[in-house]
């Protein structure tokens, strides 16, 4: 029967599971990632609190209010920042919180409406006054994508559009055609407009020194983002709400950023009857502004008898200008994500300096530190060489931990706060009482009368089920806590629920292979002092420890009237 028995293998085990860890690392290596992401209250960032403007002066109604929150949790999201928190407070009140972020780039991001409209161009003015204030700025086309062929030279020397061949994108909506109407009468209002004296007097006195609202059912006077033309404009003929997707990237051939927009089935009609129009005007009213929240981002001039294709049908758009490849990826986010339903301004912002993070994070640091110096104190006086297995385990498992938290960061935004900080600490005690179970299981198997060789074993088996029973309630809480919880506790939970998987991974590959070789030590192996397996630490005889076989060897006067029951006693060792 004892040939048959499955033998373990520990020394093969654990060299398996520690290669995995040093492959952990050389991952690390290649990806030149050694230090994890962390939190707005180790590292710094900025929190804003976001106040909501209503015409009436009210509170906002709830639904409008969770709207723009969810909104803005997107728009932060989409910026790949890890352990953000987005929350409304009060009646009209949301913070945003947000790690390693500048704050004036988190404030551009959240606070803006995001209300986009396509505007005929009436008349428009260069500022001799204006300073650049992001460069020199060319207007472009609008063309759709894919684009066509550039046009020929003669084309105007301000910009030109550009028709593709790719069929209109309908939106997954049904829209009425109630919908199609009015939003086909919102174009014809828009071709027919012609501006007041009022308007253009407001025209020839503006100095882009001020923001303009946009406002859907007038006209606007405003100017460029770079404050150096300005324009007098229709009432928007195309809302931004027609607008399906946004995307940006660089077209094949050109080599400046770009914003592409989707429109759904109404705005690809409206954007084709838009474009028949202004295909027929003159300079500067063949131009179309796309404007986002008040401020003229894009104003393309389409001239059909200059070579460009007109008009564009294909339900396709696409803004370019002066992009960077940042300010294309932040403008396709706002559009993508939608407009807020309310307008917000910046009650205040705070930011959490790294110099505070890093006393926090130092605080934590020396709190764990203090944690693993009591636990292996503790395990050095009461299990005394079995406390070199405790502290042993722990260093790997914080090799292990540090590794999963700095692979985790890069793959899935995991961020490091002071809460996960906190459950790395807790996870300590967790990784205690597994060795505290297993070593009090073998100390039983031996007061039982079992030999040491057989008490690594049998012990083994029964506290394993108690070890993954006690972590698997720990990692179901941790899974609950994430799932239920928000901000700061979510790091708390997951970094539990981290630890105590590992925690697993440590007591099964590493703790009890380690513990296997130690017994077959002479040192281990036969209860030595200092050991921790000695038989007096035990409550045992040596007789008890090493098994009957053993203590024969040491008479061998008598020998010979127990060869039997010791060749039983040796039987009985291999079997278990």
């Amino acid at each position: 029967m004892a040939s048959t028995q499955h033998k373990p293998h520990p020394a093969r085990t654990l060299i398996i599971f520690l290669v995995l860890i040093a492959a952990m690392y050389g991952l690390m290596f290649f990806t030149h990632s050694w230090s994890p992401r962390l939190g707005l209250d180790l590292k710094g960032g900025t929190t804003i609190t976001l106040t909501a403007k209503t015409s009436d002066g009210k509170a906002p109604s709830a639904a409008n209010l969770e709207q723009a929150r969810n909104i803005i949790q997107q728009r932060v999201d989409s910026m790949g920042v890890g352990e953000s928190s987005v929350k409304t407070s009060g009646d009209r009140n949301i913070v945003v919180s947000a790690p390693n972020v500048n704050s004036d780039k988190l404030l551009q991001m959240v606070g803006q409406t995001a209300q986009l409209g396509f505007r005929f161009v009436y008349a428009e003015q260069p500022v001799a006054s204006a300073t650049p204030k992001a460069g020199p700025y060319t207007p472009t086309a609008l063309p759709s994508a894919p684009p066509a062929p550039k046009p020929s030279a003669s084309a105007s020397a301000g910009a030109s559009a550009k028709a593709g061949s790719a069929s209109p994108s309908a939106s997954p909506k049904t829209y009425s055609a109630t919908d199609a109407k009015a939003q086909a009468k919102q174009v014809q209002a828009a071709q027919t407009w012609t501006p007041s004296p009022a308007d253009q007097q407001a025209f020839t006195d503006h100095k882009c020194a001020a923001t303009v609202e946009a406002q859907d059912s007038s006209s606007l006077v405003t100017c460029n983002r770079e404050g150096t033309m300005k324009f007098l404009l229709s009432p928007v003929a195309l809302p931004g709400t027609l607008v399906t997707k946004a995307t940006s990237g660089i077209p094949q051939g050109n080599v400046s950023y770009v914003v592409n927009l989707t429109f759904n089935s109404i705005g690809a009609t409206s954007f084709g009857t838009a474009t028949t129009y202004l295909c027929s005007q003159q300079n500067p009213q063949n131009q179309f502004a796309v404007v986002l929240d008040g401020k003229v981002i894009s104003y393309p001039q389409l001239d059909g008898n200059k070579g460009a294709a007109c008009p564009i049908t294909t339900g396709q758009a696409e803004i370019s200008g002066s992009f960077t490849q940042a300010s294309a990826d932040e403008l396709a986010n706002i559009l993508k994500y939608g407009a807020l339903p309310l307008s917000f301004t910046p009650s205040s912002v705070d930011t959490v300096s790294p110099t505070l993070g890093g006393e926090q994070l130092k605080v934590g640091l020396i709190a764990g530190l203090i944690g693993l110096v009591l636990v292996a104190a503790y395990c050095i006086l009461y299990y005394r060489g079995l406390g070199l297995v405790v502290i042993s385990s722990l260093v790997i498992a914080g090799a292990f931990t540090y590794a999963a938290m700095v692979l985790l960061g890069d793959s899935m935004g995991f961020t490091l706060s002071l809460a996960g900080i906190a459950g790395a600490i807790v996870a300590i005690g967790i990784t205690a009482d597994s060795f505290i179970i297993y070593f009090e299981r073998i100390r039983d198997e031996i007061r039982e009368g079992r030999t040491l060789r057989t008490s690594l074993q049998t012990g083994w088996r029964k506290a394993r089920g108690t070890i993954a029973m006690a972590d698997g309630v720990q990692l179901l809480s941790a899974v609950i806590l994430f799932i239920l919880s928000v901000d700061q506790v979510k790091g708390f939970a997951f970094t539990l629920g981290l630890t105590t998987a590992i925690d697993l991974l440590i007591c099964f590959f590493f703790t009890h292979p380690i513990v296997l070789l130690l017994g077959g030590t002479r040192f281990w192996g036969t209860g030595r002092r200092g050991s921790g397996l000695e038989p007096t630490h035990m409550g045992v005889t040596e007789a008890q420890l090493l098994g009957r076989r053993a203590h024969h060897r040491r008479q061998p006067a008598k020998a010979s009237s127990s060869t039997g029951h010791g060749s039983d006693d040796h039987h009985d060792d291999e079997e278990a």
